[in-house]
């Protein structure tokens, strides 16, 4: 809503626990871990920003306890800071995580910081950052901070009642911190709950909890979180801010795209149904990415995907048939360690002799490439030495620069890096067809995605599998490693070294997944297929 109105956003994530970052926590206790352009490890909800606000971000965007403490205890140590001091969590704690917001603030030069503090256990700190930081003289005057709560207004059921104590509750409880909300946000359940009636309740709120009646917000359960923004601006919350901050009011100018991402789906729309085999599909936030790029390809090409979320552990146990007879479209995402993998190779091989669409990401990629090598090459043993450090044929390897690595935390292959994409192929297709985030290149094109990895095609395998069709599409050119590998004689079956799915935004869907879905509509699981199999898509097309 900010940036619509012409402001400059920035966003900082406030997490309580102790990791330095999700980093090294699995995905089925944390979601995802969203990888940055500059490397960082970050929060998913760090995927959310830049999604929504349609811009990168980085270190600087996402603070843990961890980091604070571990800056704390190493001035401590070297006695830079501190020498003969107590350190304490207030002042020193406090005013380390105002200096983040801060630097934060500065180095982007922004109008607006918007701060999420994660957790009740992080609920005293806002009292004292808010008198001093973001109302204190290093920054900004005591005027421009706002802040707003976010309660719920359950339904009692059987009186269809709203209930608004838990509301007042929460902010006599916040009070006694010394937090004055400016704003409420009320959540409600259902959506069906009685926007009449929720209307009544603000003055009530509005009378215990000294805000003013135009800043309490009432939200219920959308459709999708895309719907979110709308909604609040019908509400009113935009003109709540822009007054409390000091900016004049002004119009927003919202992108088109959003009202499209907003609406209701029309079930009439042609309908795709794509597998998601991984490792963590039990905790779907641990690929929301992945999930966020389809919905943008979806979104693009006007068309409705049904996700069929498949655990690599069950095809392991029952085959692939069982669980995607009926998919046109198979995406194999990331993950560690063998639990699974075995799941995904047959997966690959599924996809290859049925020629069904297939997206193999980071881990995906090496599961194409190790089946490939297996069935096609004849090369029974292939595997990955992060499965078996005495593989005899270690077709995916640790890459030379981590054999030295001793530290699990932020010690991968991390970010940015380029790659040169090879005419001809799949891959430069997606890319020309989308000219996203690429620039020619000696006649190629030369891309920029971010990475999240250990191990990597080994490439004293590759001409023996290039020539029986296992295609190098895209090389780093620095280091001459793989970036992308895609299969010859198959209508679509590539896989990125990268994670294509963290550039992927719903104004510029991601390349690779967008020409992935526009083959996966092709295909028919009855083997009918569309001439769009026969051969690639005209660039520009």
């Amino acid at each position: 809503m900010l940036k619509n109105r012409g402001l400059r956003v920035t966003i900082l994530k406030l997490d309580p626990y102790l990791n330095v970052d999700p980093g090294t926590m699995s995905p089925l206790e944390h979601g995802e871990v969203f990888v940055t352009m500059d490397g960082s490890e970050t929060d998913l909800d760090l995927g959310h920003y830049e999604r929504f606000l349609n811009q990168d971000f980085t270190i600087l965007s996402n603070v843990t306890a961890g980091q604070i403490y571990n800056e704390l205890l190493d001035k401590e140590r070297m006695g830079s800071e501190f020498l003969g001091e107590t350190v304490q969590v207030v002042p020193h704690l406090v005013s380390a995580v105002a200096r983040r917001i801060k630097k934060l603030g500065e180095s982007e030069d922004a109008d607006v910081v918007i701060v999420e503090v994660a957790a009740r256990s992080a609920t005293w700190r806002r009292r004292r950052l808010s008198r001093r930081c973001v109302g204190c003289e290093t920054w900004r005057d005591a005027k421009t901070r706002f802040q707003y709560i976010l309660t719920l207004v359950p339904l009692l059921k059987p009186t269809n009642e709203l209930k608004t104590k838990p509301t007042q509750h929460s902010v006599r409880a916040l009070r006694a911190l010394g937090i004055q909300p400016d704003a409420i946000l009320c959540r409600l359940n259902d959506p069906t709950d009685s926007e009449e009636e929720a209307e009544s309740l603000k003055d009530k709120i509005s009378l215990h909890c000294g805000v003013p009646r135009d800043a309490i917000i009432y939200l219920p359960t959308l459709g999708n979180v895309y719907a979110v923004p709308g909604w609040l601006e019908k509400q009113g919350l935009a003109e709540v801010i822009m007054d409390r901050l000091g900016f004049e009011r002004r119009d927003p100018v919202v992108p088109p795209v959003w009202k499209a991402l907003a609406d209701k789906p029309n079930f009439d729309m042609e309908r795709v149904s794509i597998a998601i085999v991984g490792k963590y599909t039990s905790l779907q936030d641990s690929y929301l990415s992945v999930v966020e790029a389809l919905r943008h390809a979806e979104l693009n090409q006007g068309i409705r995907i049904d996700l069929e979320w498949t655990p690599s552990e069950l095809i392991e146990e029952n085959g692939a048939d069982r669980y995607l007879s009926k998919a046109q479209g198979i995406v194999v995402p990331g993950g560690f360690d063998k639990r699974g993998t075995e799941g995904m190779i047959q997966t690959a091989q599924y996809a290859r002799e049925r020629e069904i669409p297939y997206l193999g990401l980071c881990l995906g990629l090496q599961m194409m490439i190790i089946e490939f090598a297996r069935h096609v090459a004849g090369i029974e043993e292939a595997d990955s030495t992060e499965f078996d450090a005495a593989a005899s044929e270690p077709v995916i390897a640790l890459m030379e620069e981590q054999k030295n690595v001793t530290e699990i935390g932020g010690t991968m292959r991390l970010g940015a890096y380029s790659c040169v994409l090879t005419p001809g192929t799949r891959a430069y297709e997606a890319y020309a067809m989308a000219k996203n985030g690429s620039e020619k290149h000696n006649g190629t094109f030369k891309i920029n995605e971010r990475h999240r990895h250990r191990f990597e095609y080994n490439n004293a395998y590759r001409d023996r599998l290039e020539r029986l069709g296992l295609l190098s599409s895209g090389m780093n050119p620095e280091l001459s490693l793989v970036e992308i590998a895609e299969i010859s004689d198959h209508p679509f079956m590539l896989g990125s070294q990268f994670h294509p799915e963290f550039r992927s935004r719903p104004e510029q869907p991601h390349p690779l997944f967008d020409l992935f879905v526009r083959y996966a509509r092709q295909f028919r699981p009855d083997g009918t297929q569309h001439q769009l199999f026969a051969s690639a898509v005209s660039v520009g097309s």
